[in-house]
Formats: C-alpha cells, sequence, structure tokens
C-alpha cells in the first residue's frame, strides 16, 4: 500500500520565511523554494560538491545583481557518461523592482558572496544508479542563480549599484562548460526548477544552438509552466510582477522573437505563449495544483485581504469546496495551455494531480521506493524514457483527490 506523504514546513522555520518572504516581495524568497535543499532521510548521505566561480565572467560584465563574479557546482561524468551533460538552471523566484532587488543582492540569490560553497546532489543530480538511474554518471553541473531574472535580463541601475546581467551569466556559464569538455557531448539536458524552469524554457533553444546536430540535445523544465493566471481578487498578480521584472531588467531583447515578433515583452515570458514555437524537444513536469502559483499567484495575501483563502493556501485539506472548484479551474486552464504543446511527437509530459513544486531535485518526489507515480510510473523513469525514445511519454493524472502517491507540501 502507498503511503500518503505530507511534506510540513514547521512553525519556527515558516515565520521566519513569511517575515522575509512577505515584507519585501510575495516571490522574492519562496517558502516552498526554501525546500530545495532540504535533504530527505532517502538520502541521508548525499553528495556535496563545491562552488566554481566563473572567473572569465567579469571581463564580460556578467555579474551577480551586486557585481560579484557568478559561479556553479560540477559533478564530472565517467564511463558510459563521461561525454553527456545535465546543466541544472536554479531556481528562487524574482525581483521586480529596485526595493526587492537591492534586498536580493544581500543573499545567495543575488550575491555568490553569500552562495554555500557546497551543495548537495540530489535527484537528478545523484551520482548513485539506484537514487538517478539515467543520468548518475553524467557530467552534472547546477548553475547557480543570482540575477533576478531568469537568467534573461541585461540592463543595469546605476544608482542602486544593481547589474541585471542574467543572461550574460547565461552565456559566460556555457561558454566556461563549453571549454571543460562541454563542447565534446554526444548528450546534452538541460533543466531547471521554478524560475530554473521558466528558464530552461527560454534558453531552450540557445542551448540546442551550442552542439552540432549529431549531439541528442532535449530540454527538461520542473516547476516552470507560471500561467498568466487571474487571482483570486479578480485581479493580475503574477502579470503585474512579471511586468516589473521584464521592464526593470531589460529582458525584452533576450525573450525568443517569435514570441515578441506579435506579442508584447511580458506576455513573452510567460510560457504558455513560448512552449508553442520551441523547436527543441521539452518536457514539462508539473504539478497540476503549484504550491507556489496557489500561494502567490491566485491566493497571495494581497489579493485576499480578509484571509478566506488562508488556510487553504498552507494547506489543501483545509480548502472549502468552492477553494477546490477554483483550484480545479487552474488546473483546466493549465491543460489547455499544454493542448498544442502536447501535440507535438517529440515533447514529453507528466502533470501529477499533487499540491508540489520542483520535484526534480528532490529524492523522494524523482526517484524513491514511493515516489508519486502517474499509471505506475516514476517521474526519474519518465523522463529517462522520454530523453532516450525508449517510448513517448504524455501523462495526465486524474484531477484531485485520486492520486494517492503525492508527496504533497503543507504549510504550517
Amino acid at each position: 500500500m502507498k503511503l500518503l506523504w505530507v511534506w510540513v514546513v514547521l512553525p519556527f522555520a515558516f515565520a521566519q520565511l513569511v517575515t522575509a518572504f512577505f515584507d519585501f516581495n510575495e516571490t522574492e524568497l519562496s517558502l516552498i523554494e526554501s525546500l530545495e535543499y532540504g535533504v530527505s532521510k532517502i538520502n541521508y548521505n548525499p553528495l556535496m560538491v563545491g562552488l566554481t566561480l566563473i572567473h572569465t565572467a567579469g571581463a564580460k560584465g556578467a555579474v551577480c545583481l551586486d557585481g560579484t563574479l557568478p559561479g556553479y557546482h560540477w559533478h564530472r561524468g565517467y564511463g558510459s557518461g563521461a561525454n553527456s551533460w545535465l546543466i541544472q538552471l536554479e531556481g528562487g523566484g524574482w525581483c521586480n523592482n529596485i526595493r526587492t532587488c537591492v534586498y536580493r543582492k544581500k543573499t545567495r540569490r543575488g550575491s555568490s558572496t553569500y552562495m554555500e560553497k557546497q551543495i548537495p546532489f540530489t535527484g537528478i543530480l545523484s551520482e548513485k544508479a539506484e537514487e538517478n538511474p539515467d543520468f548518475f554518471n553524467w557530467n552534472r553541473v547546477k548553475l547557480r542563480y543570482c540575477d533576478g531574472a531568469s537568467f534573461t535580463g541585461d540592463s543595469e541601475n546605476k544608482g542602486a549599484q544593481l547589474q541585471f546581467r542574467g543572461q550574460r551569466i547565461w552565456l559566460a556559464g556555457m561558454e566556461d562548460l563549453m571549454s571543460k569538455g562541454m563542447r565534446y557531448a554526444n548528450q546534452a539536458l538541460l533543466s531547471g526548477c521554478s524560475a530554473g524552469g521558466l528558464a530552461a524554457i527560454l534558453h531552450c533553444d540557445e542551448f540546442r544552438d551550442l552542439f552540432p546536430r549529431t549531439t541528442r540535445v532535449k530540454c527538461l523544465s520542473d516547476a516552470g509552466l507560471f500561467l498568466d493566471a487571474v487571482d483570486v481578487s479578480g485581479g493580475h498578480t503574477i502579470r503585474s510582477l512579471y511586468s516589473g521584472v521584464v521592464g526593470l531588467q531589460g529582458v525584452q531583447h533576450n525573450l525568443p522573437r517569435i514570441c515578441t515578433n506579435h506579442l508584447d515583452p511580458t506576455s513573452c515570458f510567460f510560457p504558455q505563449n513560448v512552449i508553442n514555437h520551441i523547436r527543441t524537444p521539452l518536457f514539462i513536469l508539473n504539478a497540476a495544483y503549484d504550491s507556489w502559483q496557489i500561494q502567490s499567484s491566485i491566493a497571495p495575501p494581497s489579493a485576499d485581504p480578509h484571509g478566506y483563502w488562508h488556510d487553504c493556501r498552507l494547506n489543501h485539506a483545509k480548502c472549502s469546496a468552492s477553494q477546490l472548484r477554483y483550484l480545479q479551474g487552474f488546473r483546466t486552464q493549465m491543460l489547455n495551455a499544454i493542448k498544442g504543446f502536447s501535440m507535438s511527437r517529440q515533447n514529453g509530459l507528466f502533470i501529477n494531480s499533487c499540491f508540489a513544486h520542483c520535484q526534480s531535485e528532490r529524492q523522494d518526489t524523482w526517484f524513491a521506493d514511493n515516489s508519486p507515480e502517474i499509471r505506475n510510473k516514476p517521474i526519474a523513469i519518465a523522463v529517462g524514457d522520454w530523453y532516450f525514445d525508449r517510448t513517448a511519454v504524455k501523462v495526465v493524472d486524474c484531477p484531485y483527490p485520486c492520486d494517492k502517491t503525492c508527496h504533497n507540501l503543507v504549510f504550517r
């Protein structure tokens, strides 16, 4: 019998995070992404991988918000994976105005000064075959996120001493890795979670173009399908946020031209307007009831002044019938957004009916004895089957509450 998994954020940790979260910016320090380095008991002794700063980046102006050098963590591949490369783009929200970006530059999301010198490699980054069956012996890289615009901005604000250089960081990171052997790759996968999942979509074709046509190149977006959704007050919380990010950070010049030719730049920061035009095979992994989107886009406190959504936002088990109907509508909107995308034979899809966010980096959700499944297939096997063309993978879960394999996030 499957265990029903629930991840709980403890009150003291939650209180600390809420302060940072709501005082500064509802997307600045996502409560959910704070779990990113939470190592579950399944992987009690994970591989720790050191930070490498990109010393050639400074001369190119490819710097973090505060002007420090960007960096990555790289664990070398070996054996059959020696010439295979997995690039994971780190997530961590966005900053959409001077105030939130100034705050961010004093954190690991805006400065390499504050980045952990070592991080655990778990889930899709694990080096153990029993935890990561298809990619364990690849070159696995995590590119750190310190620009606040999903690696797409190119601008600055001299008055506030802010550098918005995400696009340059992306290019400098890829150039450095190409010089260290990635140019010889026979297969490559660009992935990312949350803001990094959005970045994996926006940079997917650029990544493909780094390699010769003989190289197998694909992209994976985990929890990156941020919808242009209306919030519970009828407002556009996430569109307003994205408009700020795009305008402040000079993102418009680095968005896919095929989109900006006919839509405004903010619309082209939403993946639903980009995914149908991507030439490279793309896999979308997303929870139908994405915890981050429920908390920060659909029902943020700013759209819920009377707190009607407070309990539901933190714990799906406390949602009323009408609130669940609203969330089912969000799921329907997500399925409509991927209709055209899913028609393409080369693309892959795994939409499970969980209250979760980022399922490829955590061991318990990526591949474990009781990890989430759709039709008896866990996420790691679904992604591997698609990447290696073992079988087509386009799986969409039945609506909540039918899936008993979810590892749902609960905050209290």
